[in-house]
């Protein structure tokens, strides 16, 4: 039986122009990742890994070709639309973290929940469920800046799962991060994944991660060169 596409790379080109130099980032890229995935992605700084991430995430609009999320087809819609789907649909895990410093553990994990307008006992106690779930319910009240990187990007990855979207992208979540560290956030991760029935996709250069993948699509130059299915 086939699996759900939950979303759809087609022909994606992405060039960028600074005045009048045009730098390729992406090359003509077919990509589908089935509902329910747990996967990798390979490859050398300057490969595309990044560009695709925020293309399927409706970060950034292709120079040509279209995602398609959930059947839908992306490029096409509104900022406001774009933005909405951003908000329900996908959970976004970054290298350096991005949680808000003003705000506490709690707040950061909530935030997307109070953006989408779920009342404040409820929200509050959802992203508390998720940071139990993830060991760092004990520094709800605490600022990012008293956190190692690793209890930060457990808390960035608490943010990203807590509304319940569609699929997570993480670019480079372990980069800044020690081998343990990083070996257990991505076990975290594939917990959620096994447990929840979250999308996970994931860009790294850190090769001994992707041990624990279902899939490793390998990227070279804007193009996808292998694409390595473990399951």
């Amino acid at each position: 039986m086939t699996s759900e596409v939950l979303i759809r790379a087609s022909g994606l080109h992405k060039v960028y122009k600074t005045g009048q130099v045009e730098t390729p980032a992406l090359n003509g890229v077919d990509l589908e990742v089935p509902r329910g995935e747990f996967g990798g992605m390979a490859g050398p700084s300057g490969s595309g890994k990044s560009t695709l991430l925020h293309l399927l995430g409706a970060l950034d609009k292709p120079t040509a070709g279209e995602v398609f999320l959930e059947g839908t087809a992306v490029s096409g819609q509104s900022e406001a639309a774009l933005s909405s789907l951003r908000l329900h649909k996908v959970g976004f895990v970054f290298q350096a973290y991005n949680l808000i410093p003003v705000l506490t553990v709690l707040e950061n994990t909530a935030f997307v929940l109070e953006l989408q307008g779920v009342p404040p006992r409820k929200r509050e106690n959802q992203a508390l469920e998720i940071l139990e779930e993830l060991g760092v319910a004990q520094y709800k009240d605490q600022f990012p800046n008293r956190l190692s990187g690793g209890e930060q990007q457990r808390v960035a990855v608490a943010r990203a799962v807590a509304s319940g979207p569609s699929i997570v992208l993480a670019d480079e979540p372990t980069a800044n991060l020690d081998t343990k560290t990083s070996l257990d956030l991505i076990d975290l991760m594939r917990r959620l994944n096994q447990d929840h029935h979250t999308t996970f996709l994931f860009a790294t250069h850190d090769t001994r991660l992707l041990d624990r993948v279902d899939r490793v699509v390998y990227m070279e130059d804007g193009k996808i060169t292998r694409d390595d299915r473990r399951s």
